[in-house]
């Protein structure tokens, strides 16, 4: 099961839009908006869940950060839902050169000469989802192709160590330090 952000953003109503796929930057958010943030991302965690419980696996793509007007524990407060039950936290890394590379291929957008919202929203989500620091994982996707990462988390997965990185972030609060 395929249950991460585009999935939960394509469910999302547009008052509530972008929902958890928020992008850091404080000059984005509405403060209707980022109120709304800890419940959506506990719907959606609380959906991962049910279907683990269930005997089903789970695939999740989301981004985590707390550059926001205020830090909110999401993190935290996603990792205890999914207390009791096997995670392995992977971190997908790529170099900010590598990401412009991307953005020009896919959208046309070239560094520096995007708006500077944009510009600003691609950089710091390169450094703020990052910013918790505690991966199980972490695969580099300048070096290593997406067939590729899936055989290392399958791999992973197989032959362990179990993901510990979790519950470590279950024990944080908002605005702890990581």
């Amino acid at each position: 099961m395929q249950l991460g952000m585009d999935a939960h953003k394509a469910c999302t109503p547009p008052c509530l839009q972008p929902g958890v796929g928020l992008r850091p930057g404080v000059a984005q958010v509405r403060d209707d908006l980022e109120a709304s943030l800890p419940i959506l991302f506990a719907g959606m965690y609380e959906t991962v869940a049910v279907h683990a419980r269930l005997g089903l696996d789970v695939v999740m793509d989301v981004n985590h950060h707390e550059c926001y007007s205020k830090p909110h524990g999401i993190l935290g407060d996603c990792a205890r839902r999914l207390a009791g039950l096997p995670v392995l936290f992977v971190g997908l890394v790529c170099p900010i050169e590598v990401i412009w590379e991307r953005r020009a291929a896919t959208w046309g957008q070239v560094r520096g000469n995007v708006a500077p919202d944009v510009n600003a929203a691609v950089e710091l989500a390169q450094t703020e989802t990052h910013a918790h620091g505690c991966y199980d994982l972490v695969i580099d996707t300048s070096t290593v192709s997406p067939a590729e990462g899936a055989t290392i988390i399958g791999r992973r997965l197989a032959e362990g160590p179990p993901g510990s990185a979790f519950p470590l972030h279950a024990g944080r609060r908002a605005g702890q330090p990581v």
